[in-house]
C-alpha cells in the first residue's frame, strides 16, 4: 500500500506541475472576436512573391531584356542597402506600373492563377500553413496582409483557403490599369492601419488576435495584436521580439535567412526584373 500511494503521489504532483506550465490554449477555439493576420513574404511563402510573379511575367513578355539591367539595379542596391530608400523605391514602382499598363485586370488575374502553379505553390512553408490551418480549425477568420499586388494575395489565399487578403492596389477604369497607384503601397505601418481598420469593420478584439511576419517593418502591425508571433524573422525583428518575448517560429533550413526570394533556378538578372514587373501589380485595382 506504501508504495501504491507513494506512485499515486507521484503521478498527482508530475500532474499538477505540467498543468502549471502548460500554455493556455491557443487559437482559442469559438472566438468569432479573434482573427489572424499573416504578412506574405518569407512569412507564409518562401522569398518574395512579386519576384515569382514577375518571373512569369518575363516568361510571358510583358517586358524586355533591355529592361533587365534597370530592374537589376534597383533591386541589387536595395539588397545590398538593406533599407528602402524612397528615390529608389519611387523609381522601382513606377518603371513597374509602367509595364502592366494597359492591360486587363482580369488578364492579369487569370495569369496569377497560373504563376501560382508554376512558381509558387512549392514555396509555401508548411510549418506557417500549419498555423493558419489552427486559426481556420479555430472557427476564426485569416487573412494575408502584404505589400504584393492584390491579385496575387488573392489567388494566394484562396488557394490556401484563407479568407481574403489585403494587398497593394493599382488603380484601373473599366477593368484597366492606369499605371498609378490606389494610395501608397501597404507596407509598414500601412498594414497596422489597414488590420485595425479591418478589424473594426468586423467586431474584432485586437487583444486576441494573432500577427504572423518575418521583417522588422512589420513590428507596427505585430504591435496591434495581444498574439505577435515572429515567423522567420530578420535579425531586427529577432532581437526586438526577443526583448518583448514574442514567440518565435523560424522554419528555414540550416537557420539561413532566405533571402527575399531569388529562386535558386533563375539568373539573378531576369528575376530582379521580374520582382520590379511584378512591383506592378503591387497595386491593386479599385
Amino acid at each position: 500500500m506504501a508504495g501504491e500511494a507513494s506512485a499515486e503521489a507521484a503521478r498527482k504532483s508530475s500532474q499538477e506541475a505540467a498543468g502549471a506550465t502548460e500554455e493556455p490554449q491557443f487559437p482559442v477555439h469559438g472566438d468569432d472576436r479573434a482573427a489572424a493576420f499573416f504578412d506574405l513574404d518569407n512569412t507564409v511563402m518562401q522569398g518574395a512573391a512579386i519576384f515569382h510573379f514577375g518571373r512569369g511575367l518575363y516568361k510571358r513578355k510583358f517586358f524586355e531584356t533591355r529592361d533587365l539591367a534597370r530592374f537589376a539595379w534597383q533591386q541589387a542596391w536595395f539588397r545590398l542597402a538593406g533599407v528602402e530608400d524612397p528615390e529608389h523605391m519611387q523609381e522601382a514602382r513606377e518603371s513597374a506600373l509602367s509595364i502592366v499598363k494597359g492591360h486587363r485586370v482580369a488578364e492579369l488575374q487569370s495569369i496569377g492563377e497560373e504563376i501560382y502553379d508554376e512558381y509558387m505553390a512549392e514555396r509555401i512553408w508548411p510549418g506557417t500553413r500549419a498555423l493558419a490551418q489552427a486559426h481556420l480549425d479555430a472557427g476564426q477568420k485569416v487573412w494575408l496582409v502584404t505589400a504584393a499586388p492584390v491579385e496575387i494575395a488573392q489567388v494566394i489565399a484562396r488557394r490556401l483557403g484563407l479568407t481574403g487578403a489585403l494587398g497593394t492596389v493599382a488603380e484601373s477604369v473599366d477593368g484597366v490599369y492606369t499605371g498609378k497607384l490606389v494610395g501608397e503601397p501597404l507596407h509598414g505601418p500601412a498594414k497596422a492601419e489597414a488590420v485595425r481598420a479591418l478589424a473594426a469593420a468586423e467586431g474584432l478584439d485586437l487583444g486576441r488576435c494573432a500577427a504572423y511576419s518575418d521583417s522588422h517593418n512589420d513590428i507596427p502591425m505585430l504591435s496591434l495584436v495581444g498574439h505577435p508571433y515572429a515567423i522567420n524573422p530578420d535579425s531586427k525583428l529577432r532581437k526586438h521580439a526577443r526583448e518583448l518575448d514574442w514567440r518565435l517560429r523560424d522554419y528555414r533550413t540550416g537557420r539561413k535567412a532566405a533571402k527575399v526570394g531569388i529562386p535558386a533556378a533563375a539568373g539573378v538578372g531576369a528575376v530582379a526584373g521580374g520582382t520590379a514587373a511584378a512591383i506592378a501589380l503591387h497595386r491593386r485595382r479599385r
